[in-house]
């Protein structure tokens, strides 16, 4: 809930009085943010006790959870909103919400972000398993949640400054579930194809993939459930997805439709994965990104234990 009144406080100050001479100012300090939040999640991975017996134990199974889910949920919310949302999927997007920057193109952003999150993640790591301990550097690491709050008020101020974005709401009313309603129907039926695969009951493999991305919950509701591998499988399945949402929205955005680009990212389009949505899509996804996000926030734990009580 703070995140979003920190992003709700970043909207009105960019719908009101941020200058619009600040804006490169504004996309520059979300990139730094965006890298320095992924840095520790990365850290925090490496950092994990027995990360690395971990990562062979269960490895190739969160990977599967990851991929799976995520690549059906995508099929699913493509199919729906270019039925139920034509009016939203197929409109002409318009510009960019970064595309006023004269500068630089669409796609030099783009590579830019990749560039930045494979970058950050892979210092991250590397740090975690280092071992080692550097003042400023675990300042970094262990302040993620103050991070997080600095880029939700700067995405904030970037969706606060494109006018008209908001209003719009009001036409999709009950189609807002559209959305959600692929996200988590692609992610249930991809745990069940995945759980013979890992050697898991199917309750147990929809409970997993029921994630949605949101690592730190999921992991830690499945281990109490169903012990501390199916436990560090979530885990790593819905750390990798919110990783994975990264580097493929930008070929959502370009080969299937913008509110495509919102499925991968699950719960984590609210918060972690805005940067790259206002990279790749309109303000309009940006809007329906973060709306996504609460409603599926809200349902991870329901689905869990939905889903715990069938096992």
């Amino acid at each position: 809930m703070e995140v979003l009144a920190t992003m709700a406080a970043g909207v009105l100050v960019g719908a009101t009085v941020f200058p619009e001479r600040l804006k490169g100012l504004v996309e520059k300090l979300t990139l730094v943010a965006t890298a320095l939040l992924i840095f520790a999640m990365g850290a925090t991975l490496g950092g994990r006790e027995g990360f690395v017996e971990e990562l062979a134990v269960v490895g190739w199974a969160s990977a599967l959870f990851c991929v799976v889910p995520a690549a059906l949920s995508t099929a699913a919310v493509y199919v729906l909103t270019n039925a139920l949302m034509g009016d939203v999927a197929r409109r002409p997007a318009g510009p960019r919400m970064e595309a006023a920057r004269k500068d630089a193109p669409s796609s030099a952003g783009e590579a830019l972000m990749i560039g930045m999150a494979v970058g950050a993640l892979s210092l991250g790591v590397a740090y975690g398993l280092a071992g080692v301990s550097i003042a400023p550097v675990d300042l970094v690491a262990s302040g993620s949640d103050a991070v997080l709050y600095a880029l939700m008020f700067l995405v904030g101020i970037s969706v606060g400054g494109s006018r008209g974005l908001v209003g719009k709401l009001r036409q999709y009313h009950v189609r807002v579930l559209v959305i959600p309603a692929g996200i988590v129907a692609g992610s249930v039926v991809g745990g069940l194809l995945c759980a013979p695969l890992a050697g898991l009951s199917l309750p147990e493999g929809a409970a997993v993939a029921s994630g949605l991305g949101w690592y730190s919950l999921a992991g830690v509701m499945m281990t109490g459930i169903a012990g501390a591998q199916v436990g560090s499988i979530t885990f790593l399945a819905n750390l990798l997805r919110e990783m994975l949402s990264f580097f493929c929205i930008p070929w959502i955005a370009r080969h299937l439709n913008y509110p495509s680009c919102i499925a991968p990212a699950g719960a984590t389009s609210e918060d972690t994965t805005l940067p790259m949505m206002i990279r790749c899509t309109n303000g309009e996804t940006v809007v329906l990104s973060v709306l996504n996000g609460v409603i599926c926030s809200a349902l991870v734990p329901v689905l869990i234990e939905g889903f715990h009580q069938l096992m």
